[in-house]
């Protein structure tokens, strides 16, 4: 039981440490102790349990309480070394370049790689983000030799599939809060997928740039690239059966985020702007209906629930919070349990923010416990979400006061 016990409060130092991104030396400073016993500790060396005193100084120095440092309920949330894995494999030469260290090596085949993405990809529909950190340098690389080593029609496969690859580059990275990185790999997957000659991929390229632009703050130039798209390839999406229409119907989903973000943000002509939202929705609307079911095409999600889901979080950055509530509760329950969880989580979190808006604190608290059951990293690790967190600590929640405080606690906030 000691043992089990030392290694337990060192394995959950080691995390907390990362998660402040605080070093061993520094964690030792503040603990009073030496560099050796903070790796021992950490390592499980340490033979006999700490003394309730430790834990709970540690605890004070990691900002988070006692039970919180001796749980398992962490989520473990993409940390630095993630993010500076990702950046250094945008960066790399043969990822820039497709070259390969031994000219002799064969690239990878289409199909490993196709493999490799899918299970990517449902991963972070499930909402396991920060696994992707891992994942995703490796299949940069060796989409991008294959690009650039294949011949004929695997070669147009292979820019499809780096494409794809650069798109959930860019997800991820908005779901870390990188969004300046996210713009990069944008960029390059617009580039790849108009290599591979194809519309699906390059309209699906298009409106993974445009969110991307969005959340960095370029939100008119947005507008005008992905409408710019959409009009570009309208006539070859139609053609392309669900396929087409699915990443059609995202392109104006994006764009009316796009707008929305557009009329937050400016003074003077807001209200002008914000009547453009609904045209760019009802276009959207209009190919889920041709569509005809929800679907997953592209892991886009599209479809009539999808619509409605950008219908709240439109209706939550123009701070229209009482509008976006309803829209969310007039979701049917059975098209709201068919979505993947990442969709599910993404439109209770804009409820909740809905809900603040519309100064139903106690309701927002709950809203994001209920997120977080279905996609931990998208409550916990988000940064939109931790600052929804913040907010709530501040304007007061009543009754669900304790069970906010488990909630900040477990997002790792300070006290």
């Amino acid at each position: 039981m000691s043992t089990s016990l030392s290694m337990q409060f060192g394995r959950r130092v080691a995390y907390w440490r990362g998660r402040r991104r605080m070093t061993q030396a520094t964690f030792a400073s503040l603990m009073g102790k030496s560099l050796r016993w903070v790796e021992d500790v950490e390592a499980g060396r340490v033979q006999r349990d700490p003394q309730l005193s430790v834990m709970l100084l540690a605890a004070s120095k990691l900002g988070i309480t006692l039970e919180r440092l001796l749980s398992d309920e962490a989520v473990a949330c993409a940390g630095q070394s993630e993010l500076d894995a990702v950046r250094a494999a945008l960066h790399r030469h043969d990822v820039i370049t497709g070259a390969r260290g031994d000219a002799d090596d064969e690239p990878v085949s289409v199909d490993l790689l196709h493999r490799a993405l899918v299970h990517a990809r449902s991963g972070f529909q499930r909402g396991h983000f920060a696994q992707l950190g891992a994942a995703i340098p490796t299949l940069l690389v060796d989409a991008s030799q294959a690009a650039h080593h294949h011949r004929g029609d695997e070669q147009m496969e292979a820019f499809r599939l780096l494409s794809l690859s650069l798109e959930l580059t860019e997800a991820a990275l908005i779901k870390w809060g990188d969004t300046e990185t996210a713009v990069l790999a944008g960029h390059r997957a617009v580039a790849a997928a108009e290599r591979s000659q194809d519309p699906v991929i390059m309209a699906s390229a298009a409106r993974h740039l445009a969110d991307a632009m969005t959340n960095h703050g370029q939100a008119s130039a947005a507008v005008a690239f992905v409408t710019a798209a959409a009009h570009r390839l309208q006539g070859e999406l139609l053609q392309r059966g669900p396929d087409g229409l699915s990443v059609l119907g995202m392109l104006f989903l994006k764009a009316a985020m796009a707008q929305a973000a557009t009329a937050e943000a400016d003074d003077r002509n807001s209200a002008a702007l914000a009547r453009k939202v609904p045209d760019h929705l009802a276009e959207a609307a209009e190919h889920a209906e041709h569509l005809g079911h929800d679907d997953n095409r592209l892991w886009s999600s599209f479809g009539p629930t999808n619509v409605q889901l950008y219908k709240v979080a439109a209706h939550v950055q123009l701070s229209e919070g009482a509008d976006a509530v309803a829209v969310a509760h007039g979701i049917p329950a059975p098209a709201f349990a068919g979505l993947p969880p990442e969709r599910r989580a993404h439109l209770l979190a804009d409820r909740a923010l809905g809900e603040i808006q519309a100064g139903l604190c106690e309701r927002a608290v709950d809203t994001l416990l209920e997120a977080e059951r279905l996609a931990p990293e998208e409550v916990q690790c988000r940064p939109r979400t931790r600052a929804a967190v913040e907010d709530l600590r501040l304007l007061g929640t009543g009754s669900a006061e304790g069970r906010l405080r488990a909630l900040a606690d477990r997002c790792g906030l300070p006290g």
